[in-house]
C-alpha cells in the first residue's frame, strides 16, 4: 500500500489548524468539507486501525484529531445556524439519531456519515477509529446551544413513531410484548417487566429502544395512573430463576463496539429517562410545563441488586421498593466510564461525601446499611415485596401526586442544569468509551467470560 510523503503529511495537518473561517454559514462548510476530505485521505491511504504498525496509527490519529479540531472550530460559530438549517429553523422535531445524519448529509465533513458509521461497526470497540467521538462533538455543541439544546430535548420528549403504532393495541388490551420487556396494564399500573434475562438484565442498544417504546405507551394510555419497573427472573447460573433489576450497561457489547453513543448512551438519557424525569412531550405550543407534558409517577421495584445503569434509574423514581437482601452500586470509575447522569443526580440523594464514596471509590450500599434509606423508601422482605408494590401504587394513583411530583421534578433538576450536564457528558463518555484503560478491562473480562468453566 501506498502512503503519503511525510512532509505532504504534516503540511496539510498543519494547513487544517491554521484554517480561518470566514463567518459565513456556506462559505465556511465548504472549507470544513474540503479541509476534512483532506485529513480522510490521508485515513484512506493507512490499512484499517487493527492491521497499522505504531508509525501508521500516529499519522492516523493525528488525522482524526486535526479534523476534530476543525469541526469544534466550526461549530463554535456556526452550531445554530447548522441546526436550524437542519430543522428548518426549528419548525420541525427531529430525533437525535435522525439529525445526526442529516447533518452528515447537509454538512458533508461535519459528522461521519451513514457509510463511515457501518464500518465501524462491524468492529470490536479497540479496532475502531472512534468516529462516534466526532459525532459526541456535535452532540455537545447542539446542547450548549440554549435555543437549539431545548429544542433538541423537546424532539427527544415526544412519543417515538413504534409506540404511536402500537398504543391503539395496548390500550385495547393493557399488554405488549418487546424483545427485552415486557408491558402490562394491571390496574391503574404500568408494569414494565425487565427480560434481558441472559445478561442480568443489562442494559444494551435493544434495551433502551424497548424502554423508550414502553414507557411511551404507559404515558399514553390513559388508564395508566402509576408506572412500576421491576426486573424479571434471569438465566444466569448464580442467579437461574431469581429477579434481577439490573446489571448496567452491558459490557460484553461494550467490548464488542455494540454500545452506540446517539442510540444508547445520549439516548436513554434524552429518551426513556427523560421521560420518566420529565414527562411525554405532547403539546409544544403550550407555555406551561404541566399543560405540555403527560407526566406520572414511577415505582422502582429492586430484587437482588441495581448495578450502575440501574442504580441511576432509582434517581428518577417517585418510590423504591427493595428487598431486604439486595444491594445498589454505581462503579463507573472501577469500569472507567461516566455514570450516566448519576454525578448530577445522586449527591442530593446521598449527600457531597456518600456520592463519592459510591462513585469514586465503588462503595455498595446493601439494604441492610442505614444509608440505603437515602436511596429506597420501603425495605421489606422478598415475600412482602409485592404487597408493598401494590401499596405504593394506590399512595401515588392518587390525582395530585402527578403535579406535585412534576414540581419537585422541576425544583431539584431546571432544565437547563440538565441541558449543560449533558453536554459535557456527550464528551467525557464518549472519550472514555475509547480510552485505553476501559478497552483493556473491557477485554480482560471478555476474555474471562470466554474461559473453560
Amino acid at each position: 500500500m501506498r502512503h503519503s510523503d511525510p512532509l505532504t503529511t504534516a503540511e496539510t495537518l498543519r494547513s487544517a489548524t491554521a484554517l480561518g473561517f470566514r463567518g459565513d454559514l456556506d462559505e465556511d462548510a465548504a472549507d470544513l468539507a474540503a479541509h476534512v476530505t483532506r485529513c480522510e485521505d490521508i485515513l484512506a491511504e493507512l490499512p484499517a486501525r487493527a492491521d497499522r504498525n505504531a508509525a501508521q496509527q500516529e499519522r492516523a490519529q493525528h488525522a482524526l484529531d486535526t479534523a476534530r479540531a476543525v469541526r469544534r472550530h466550526f461549530l463554535a460559530l456556526h452550531t445554530e445556524g447548522v441546526y436550524d438549517r437542519l430543522t428548518q429553523v426549528r419548525s420541525r422535531h427531529v430525533r437525535l439519531p435522525s439529525l445526526v445524519f442529516a447533518a452528515a448529509d447537509t454538512f458533508p465533513g461535519l459528522v461521519p456519515t451513514r457509510e463511515q458509521m457501518a464500518v465501524e461497526a462491524r468492529c470490536i470497540q479497540a479496532e475502531k477509529d472512534g468516529r462516534e467521538i466526532d459525532q459526541g462533538i456535535f452532540c455537545a455543541a447542539l446542547l450548549r446551544s440554549a435555543g437549539a439544546g431545548r429544542h433538541l430535548i423537546d424532539a427527544m420528549l415526544m412519543p417515538t413513531p413504534r409506540a404511536l403504532d402500537l398504543i391503539d393495541e395496548f390500550r385495547a388490551h393493557g399488554r405488549s410484548e418487546l424483545d427485552t420487556l415486557l408491558l402490562e396494564r394491571r390496574g391503574q399500573a404500568a408494569h414494565v417487566t425487565f427480560r434481558n434475562t441472559d445478561c442480568l438484565n443489562a442494559e444494551d442498544n435493544r434495551l433502551i429502544s424497548d424502554m423508550e417504546t414502553a414507557v411511551d405507551l404507559a404515558l399514553l394510555d390513559d388508564q395508566v395512573r402509576v408506572g412500576v419497573l421491576r426486573g424479571g427472573e434471569v438465566d444466569h447460573p448464580k442467579y437461574r430463576g431469581r429477579r434481577v433489576f439490573s446489571a448496567g450497561i452491558n459490557l460484553k457489547d461494550l467490548r464488542n463496539g455494540a454500545i452506540s453513543l446517539v442510540d444508547f448512551l445520549l439516548g436513554r438519557e434524552l429518551g426513556y429517562i427523560s421521560k420518566i424525569h420529565r414527562g411525554l412531550l405532547v403539546d409544544t405550543y403550550a407555555a406551561a410545563w404541566s399543560d405540555r407534558t403527560l407526566q406520572k409517577p414511577w415505582i422502582g421495584v429492586v430484587d437482588t441488586f441495581a448495578i450502575g445503569g440501574g442504580m441511576q434509574l432509582l434517581l428518577v423514581m417517585d418510590r423504591v421498593i427493595a428487598e431486604e437482601g439486595a444491594y445498589v452500586s454505581l462503579p463507573a470509575a472501577e469500569e472507567g466510564i461516566v455514570p450516566g447522569l448519576g454525578n448530577l443526580r445522586l449527591t442530593r440523594h446521598l449527600g457531597a461525601r456518600l456520592a463519592r464514596q459510591v462513585i469514586l471509590g465503588g462503595r455498595r450500599i446493601a439494604m441492610t446499611d442505614p444509608e440505603a434509606r437515602l436511596v429506597c423508601d420501603d425495605i421489606v422482605p422478598a415475600a412482602g415485596m409485592d404487597e408493598a408494590v401494590g401499596r405504593a401504587v394506590r399512595e401515588l394513583g392518587v390525582p395530585a401526586v402527578a403535579a406535585n411530583r412534576q414540581m419537585l421534578s422541576l425544583a431539584e433538576e431546571p432544565l437547563d442544569l440538565f441541558r449543560e450536564y449533558l453536554a459535557e457528558f456527550a464528551v467525557a463518555q464518549v472519550s472514555r468509551a475509547y480510552s485505553d484503560d476501559v478497552l483493556a478491562k473491557v477485554e480482560r473480562r471478555w476474555q474471562r467470560s470466554q474461559a473453560p468453566r
